[in-house]
């Protein structure tokens, strides 16, 4: 039996949460914290390290008790908040949908981690010179392709065939 069209965008999501969790898991069994290992020289690293803040790092220096129940909270509202779009079909056209079915799957893997970890396992680090982008992980991923289709999407809105 198939499932109704507005949840089977849910079905990315779960995708997402699922090879997020995949690669954490084994990130955290085959490499100790602190890991590094130069996959592509000069450019690309696997790396092990524990972000206990949000994107880019931002609040990881912070020693409040409060942060990680916070943001828990935060991410929580946000999962609710996209499970009823896209479940009630207020996400928009398809492009929405898919956005943000990538959007819940990363924040819900993000979640995870926040919830087991007190923070969330990171291990991809891109560099190149002296820049370096801070380390991410599948579901940062998908959050940051979501949020670049929603801005295609908002950008570009496709037009529809009334007009």
């Amino acid at each position: 039996m198939a499932a109704p069209g507005r949840y089977r965008w849910l079905w990315i999501s779960l995708t997402i949460l699922a090879l997020d969790r995949a690669s954490k898991s084994a990130i955290e069994r085959f490499t100790p914290e602190g890991y590094i290992r130069p996959l592509i020289d000069g450019f690309l690293n696997l790396v092990h390290t524990h972000n206990p803040g949000i994107a880019f790092g931002l609040l990881a220096d912070s020693h409040s008790k409060w942060q990680t129940a916070l943001l828990a909270a935060g991410a929580a509202g946000v999962i609710v908040l996209l499970v009823w779009l896209l479940a009630t079909g207020r996400a928009g056209g398809a492009r929405s949908q898919v956005a943000l079915s990538l959007i819940l799957g990363g924040a819900a893997g993000n979640l995870a981690d926040r919830l087991l970890h007190g923070g969330v396992i990171d291990f991809v680090d891109v560099h190149w010179r002296n820049y370096h982008w801070p380390a991410f992980n599948v579901a940062d991923s998908a959050i940051t392709i979501g949020a670049l289709l929603l801005a295609v999407d908002l950008i570009f809105p496709r037009r529809s065939s009334s007009n």
